[in-house]
């Protein structure tokens, strides 16, 4: 029996899409290579997000040539499709995929005769990535990934109702909907159509929440001009099933450096999405991506982002210090900003990162969270850990037979950026 190694590098869908290639090996009688085994076949996932995920994607591929004598290392991802070329011209690389449209031409080329629709299980974890559209037909100045993934892509709703279904099946409690540009699911379908005839974001997530089964559905990253009324109507109107969590992409708090950036919107629109959410849902959680430092980016520019990011109140800021990235025009605009200033700026913003989330949590303290618990707790034995609907990292009382279901805990306290509290109850998402 042929064995077989996947590495990935990057984002959620590139986790599924390597997961989807496996499978469809497994099925044909391909399995896992153990601990130390040489595989025949590995399968890399590249990203190019970054000059470091151009970098970590060689290191990968050359690291399994050597540890896998004779192997056949077939490289897909937005780094092949980047520079397929210098990707060829790594060690025991046999194949470059360059268009992720090629992955059943490319299982077919391995065997695969019945290309599967989907995936039926992810991992070992109790959360599993759907993904549910590709592509991305923006054009952010320091963004490198509608070059690689220009085409708008979107799954057929009934072939990703199916999925879940298997998945909610298999014991996984937690289906993410990812995708390049999730906010544009159906985009393409629609052009020509009369507005009461698209199919958005908004109706896929309708249908899933209409299924039967213990789980529950969270959005993966979405712009906040794409939560539309409509999809606000769905999470207000599900709250049980759809976590009331969104990550809403912030990028700067400056309208001068979203204009460099090439973003569609400006601060006060984004702020009053969020706003009109909040309204709606229950103490909904709002994460976010800032870079800082961007190119011409003043003091003044940063202390705005600051204002917004307190005004909207965000559990959690993934912060990145801008880097420039070759082929993109944010690359070669004038006034970069100097690194101990970035460093700076991200430490300073991290700080206010743990004050709002603290704030945000300790808001939480004295109800009732849903919580998918994970595992057994390394700092506190006899505890087990989780993440609350609102992607709160939970301590909670209880034993190892909880891991992989629901329960409902009242939040006590906050230590440490960890809500803890006492499971009420074991819970199903309806």
């Amino acid at each position: 029996m042929a064995t077989l190694k996947t590495v990935t590098l990057g984002c959620k869908v590139n986790q599924y899409e390597t997961e989807y290639v496996r499978q469809a090996l497994v099925g044909i009688g391909y399995r896992d290579a153990a601990e130390g085994e040489t595989a025949d076949l590995c399968i890399v996932n590249t990203c190019t997000v970054t000059v470091e995920g151009d970098s970590k994607s060689r290191q990968t591929i050359r690291q399994l040539a050597r540890r896998h004598p004779g192997t056949r290392i077939v490289v897909m991802g937005c780094y092949a499709t980047r520079a397929p070329e210098e990707v060829a011209a790594l060690p025991a690389v046999t194949e470059v995929v360059t268009d992720k449209r090629e992955l059943s031409d490319l299982l077919g080329r391995y065997g695969v005769m019945d290309v599967p629709s989907g995936i039926s299980e992810f991992g070992t974890r109790h959360r599993a990535y759907v993904k549910v559209q590709d592509g991305c037909m923006l054009r952010c100045s320091f963004c490198i990934i509608p070059t690689v993934r220009p085409v708008l892509a979107s799954r057929p709703p009934d072939e990703i109702v199916a999925e879940v279904r298997r998945l909610v099946e298999r014991g996984y409690r937690e289906v993410v909907l990812t995708g390049i540009h999730l906010g544009h699911y159906g985009v393409e379908w629609n052009r020509g159509r009369h507005k009461s005839q698209w199919v958005r974001l908004a109706n896929l997530v309708e249908r899933l929440a209409r299924l039967d089964g213990p789980f529950r559905i969270r959005l993966s990253s979405i712009e906040a001009t794409e939560v539309t009324r409509e999809l606000i109507d769905v999470l207000a109107a599900h709250q049980e099933r759809v976590c009331p969590h969104l990550h809403v992409s912030l990028q700067s708090g400056s309208d001068a450096v979203l204009a460099r950036m090439r973003r569609r919107w400006g601060v006060r629109r984004f702020v009053d999405r969020c706003q009109m959410v909040r309204e709606r849902l229950k103490q909904p959680a709002f994460t976010t991506d800032v870079i800082v430092g961007f190119p011409g980016e003043t003091e003044a520019d940063f202390q705005a982002t600051c204002r917004a990011c307190e005004e909207v109140g965000f559990s959690k800021i993934h912060i990145f210090p801008f880097s420039a990235r070759k082929s993109t025009s944010a690359a070669d605009l004038p006034d970069q900003v100097a690194p101990s200033i970035k460093a700076d700026r991200a430490r300073r913003l991290a700080e206010l990162e743990q004050r709002l989330r603290d704030e945000y949590f300790r808001s939480l303290v004295g109800r009732p969270l849903v919580v998918l618990v994970e595992g057994e707790s390394k700092e506190r034995p006899g505890w087990m850990v989780g993440t609350s609907c609102r992607y709160a990292p939970v301590a909670l009382t209880g034993n190892a037979e909880m891991a992989g279901h629901f329960a409902t805990i009242t939040a006590e306290e906050v230590d440490r950026g960890v809500i803890v509290g006492a499971a009420i109850s074991a819970s199903r998402a309806h």
